[in-house]
C-alpha cells in the first residue's frame, strides 16, 4: 500500500529534555532533505538506514535556522510502519516542537490523525489487529503485570494462538469441502461427525481456557473499580490517602468534608485500582452534600469492589446497616477503622450482617493494617494465582465478547453434531465461529471498525 506522508508529535507536551516529531511515508526522507542542515552537507537520502544524524532545521523560505536537532533515519520496510520513517530529535518544550512541527507540515506533510502509524503498521501487514491494541495497553499500562500482560500480546502469542483455532477450523472446513465436492476420492479422510466433534470440541476447550482468565486480564488492562464508602468522618479519605500515599484527600473530623467524587489508579500487589473516595453517605439538609451523596450512590452500583469503611471506637447505626444491605452481593471487604480508640463496634453483629465478607482492622492514623488490606483485594480477585511469568491473559473487552460469541457459535455446531445434523449443514456454524476469531486479529474486520479503534489512540502514535 502507498499512502501520503504524515507527521505529529510524538512525545507529551509540555517542557523536558527532548521532544520527537515523527515522518512516515513515501516522502518523509525527502521532505526531511528539504529543510535539514548537516554541516558535513551529505543529504539523509543518501545515508544509510537506521542512523542518527546531527544538524539543524533551517526554513528554505526564510533561510532561518528553527532548531538544533538530532534526526533518526529508518528505511522501509524495516520501520514500525513499513515505511520510510524519519524522527527529528528536538529540544523540549512547547514552542520548540510546534515550530519543528509546523515546518515539516509546510513542507508537504500532513498532520496524522490519533493512532494513524499504528494503524498503517496494520494495514502494511506488520502487525495484527489484537498487537495494535496491545500498542495502547502499554502506554496505558499503571503496573508492571499490565505492562507485561501487553508486551506479550504486543509479541503475538495471543494472535498465535487465534491464528492455530482458526487454522484447526479451516482444515476442518477444507476436508467437508472435499467430501461433498469429491465423493469419489477414497484416499481423502472422510470428514465424519465424530471427527467434526473431536475438532469442535478441541477448539471449544481452547476458547474455554483463554475465556478463563478473562476477568483477571480485563481488571489488569482497565483496572478494578473501588469504591471507598462508609458515613461520614470514619476514615474514608484517610484510607484513601494510605493506599496512594499521599494526602489527596482532605482529612478532619467534620462530617460532610468529602462534597464530591475523589479519583486516583493506585497499584495494589500488581493489581490497578480505580480508586474512588465518595462522600459520606447519610441523609443531609446541606444541598451540596447531598449531591456529593447521590454521586456516591451512584458510582456504587458501577463498582467493582467495594470498602465499607466502619469506625471501631462507635456503636453500629441504622445507617450502617443500610449500607450492609446496599451492597449485598457484591465483591466487598469491610473496613473496620480506628482501632487505635477504645472498641464500641459490636463485631459479633457485624459478622452477622456480612456473612462471607472479607473483614480486615486498621488504625490509619497509625499506619496499621494496610498490607493486610492490600492482600485481601488481591486475594479476593486473584487467589494468589497471578503470577508474573504466566502472562496468557485477555485483556481486552473486544477480544473478550467475540470470544464469547466464538464459543457460541461452536456449541452451536456441537450440539447439532449430537442431534445427526448433516455435516454439511454443521459447518455454518464452524464457519461462523472461524469468521468471529477473525475479527479479534482484524482478518475479518471492517473497515469502519478499525476506524473507530484506532481514533481511541494518542497523536502521534
Amino acid at each position: 500500500m502507498h499512502f501520503d506522508t504524515i507527521a505529529a508529535i510524538s512525545t507529551p507536551m509540555g517542557e523536558g529534555a527532548i521532544s520527537i516529531v515523527r515522518l512516515s511515508g513515501d516522502e518523509a526522507v525527502q521532505i526531511a532533505d528539504k529543510i535539514f542542515h548537516k554541516p558535513a552537507g551529505k543529504k539523509l537520502i543518501d545515508e544509510p538506514s537506521h542512523t542518527i544524524h546531527y544538524g539543524h532545521l533551517i526554513d528554505p523560505t526564510s533561510g532561518e535556522t528553527v532548531e538544533e536537532v538530532m534526526v533518526s533515519l529508518m528505511k522501509a520496510p524495516k520501520t514500525f510502519t513499513r515505511e520510510d520513517v524519519v524522527e527529528v530529535n528536538c529540544h523540549g518544550g512547547i514552542v520548540a516542537v510546534n515550530r519543528v512541527l509546523q515546518l515539516i507540515l509546510k513542507e508537504g506533510a500532513r498532520l496524522a490523525e490519533p493512532g494513524e502509524f499504528t494503524k498503517r503498521a496494520f494495514l502494511n501487514g506488520r502487525i495484527d489487529l489484537s498487537q495494535s491494541e496491545a500498542v495502547m495497553d502499554l502506554i496505558r499500562a499503571k503496573t508492571d503485570r499490565a505492562m507485561n500482560v501487553a508486551l506479550t500480546q504486543m509479541d503475538g502469542k495471543l494472535s498465535r494462538l487465534i491464528g492455530g483455532l482458526r487454522q484447526a477450523l479451516l482444515e476442518t472446513l477444507a476436508q467437508v469441502e472435499v467430501n461433498i465436492d469429491y465423493p469419489e476420492y477414497d484416499d481423502v479422510e472422510e470428514m465424519t461427525i465424530p471427527l467434526m466433534i473431536q475438532k469442535c470440541t478441541w477448539v471449544k476447550e481452547e476458547i474455554d481456557k483463554l475465556l478463563r482468565t478473562s476477568s483477571q486480564g480485563k481488571i489488569l488492562r482497565e483496572g478494578l473499580s473501588t469504591v471507598i464508602i462508609g458515613r461520614p468522618n470514619v476514615g474514608k479519605s484517610s484510607l484513601l490517602n494510605s493506599l496512594i500515599q499521599e494526602n489527596k484527600a482532605i482529612v478532619t473530623n467534620i462530617a460532610g468534608t468529602t462534597r464530591d467524587i475523589i479519583e486516583e489508579y493506585v497499584n495494589v500487589r500488581g493489581v490497578p485500582l480505580r480508586l474512588v473516595d465518595t462522600a459520606g453517605i447519610r441523609e443531609t439538609e446541606d444541598i451540596v452534600e447531598r449531591i456529593g451523596v447521590e454521586k456516591s450512590r451512584k458510582v456504587l452500583k458501577e463498582a467493582d469492589l467495594i470498602l465499607l469503611v466502619l469506625d471501631s471506637a462507635e456503636e453500629l447505626t441504622i445507617e450502617d446497616e443500610r449500607l450492609f444491605e446496599a451492597v449485598s452481593g457484591m465483591d466487598t471487604i469491610i473496613v473496620i477503622n480506628k482501632t487505635d480508640l477504645p472498641r464500641k463496634i459490636d463485631l459479633v453483629r457485624v459478622k452477622q450482617l456480612t456473612s462471607n465478607v472479607k473483614i480486615v482492622t486498621t488504625s490509619l492514623l497509625k499506619d496499621e493494617g494496610v498490607d493486610e488490606l492490600e492482600e485481601a483485594i488481591a486475594g479476593l480477585f486473584f487467589e494468589g494465582n497471578l503470577e508474573a511469568g504466566d502472562l496468557t491473559y485477555v485483556s481486552n473487552a473486544r477480544h473478550i465478547a467475540l470470544l464469547h460469541n466464538a464459543r457460541t457459535t461452536i456449541e452451536d455446531a456441537l450440539g447439532a453434531a449430537d442431534e445427526g445434523v448433516p455435516v454439511d449443514i454443521i459447518q455454518i456454524d464452524v464457519t461462523r465461529t472461524w469468521e468471529i476469531l477473525g475479527e479479534i486479529i482484524g482478518d475479518t474486520v471492517q473497515d469502519s471498525l478499525i476506524n473507530q479503534l484506532f481514533s481511541q489512540f494518542c497523536l502521534g502514535k
